[in-house]
């Protein structure tokens, strides 16, 4: 991977306003709504709506970087940098990586917002695994974001994106608790990334979990080996045609 090239990506990306808007801005104020609706006078319920809206805000901010793959695969530039001595797996790793970049933002300011301005209080491993953890568990998200850039196209992308997203955060318990699913809809929740995400930092603010960390970073490898296969074997397809 270019180092220089991963800079000039994060650069461009940072100057979109969409990326100030969805991937600082929202998660933001979705925790904040969240709380105000459904935590009023609860403490106790403001750590897992923090949690939630950091996993929203960081599996967002990953995917967001398909949007930015299919503008260059209709404007040619993909094709422009196979002429170069960039490599393949170089292009789509600083793609991926700028993904993990645009995750920082949320998975950063949301709990800062908990704790400064919600009370929220936890301890030095916890703030760890709500914070790094997920962040961590976001390159699944960045892959799938490069598999939709592959195979949508300019107009396209931004829909499939947002089919993508809001399901994901729906059924894997991001939005809603878990609990409250009926339990063929758990079955579900329980195959998909976000479900796996949203595992690794509740761990941190409850104890009444039903999976433990290794079975989450199990799932999230799985997913990440999966969807990275298949981003490859795309790009080489689409290489193929040049």
């Amino acid at each position: 991977m270019s180092r220089k090239f991963l800079i000039l990506e994060i650069r461009r990306v940072l100057r979109a306003p969409r990326f100030l808007i969805f991937t600082v801005a929202f998660p933001v104020l979705m925790f904040l709504l969240y709380v105000g609706i459904f935590a009023r006078g609860d403490q106790d319920a403001v750590a897992p709506l923090m949690v939630g809206m950091t996993s929203f805000g960081a599996m967002s901010a990953a995917l967001f970087v398909g949007t930015r793959v299919a503008v260059e695969r209709k404007a040619g530039w993909q094709r422009q940098l196979r002429l170069t001595p960039l490599s393949g797996g170089g292009y789509l790793t600083a793609k991926a990586a700028t993904g993990l970049t645009l995750a920082l933002a949320p998975v950063i300011l949301v709990p800062l917002v908990g704790a400064l301005t919600q009370g929220v209080s936890l301890g030095a491993g916890s703030w760890l695994r709500v914070t790094l953890g997920v962040w961590l568990a976001a390159i699944p998200f960045a892959l799938i974001g490069l598999l939709i850039g592959q195979v949508g196209t300019a107009d396209s992308v931004q829909p499939i994106t947002q089919l993508v997203m809001l399901p994901m955060a729906l059924l894997g318990g991001i939005f809603i608790p878990v609990e409250a699913m009926p339990h063929w809809l758990l079955q579900i929740s329980h195959v998909l990334p976000s479900y796996w995400m949203a595992q690794v930092g509740r761990g941190a603010v409850t104890t009444d979990l039903t999976t433990s960390l290794g079975q989450d970073v199990l799932w999230l490898a799985v997913w990440t080996m999966a969807i990275g296969v298949a981003v490859v074997r795309r790009y080489r397809k689409d290489s193929a045609r040049v």
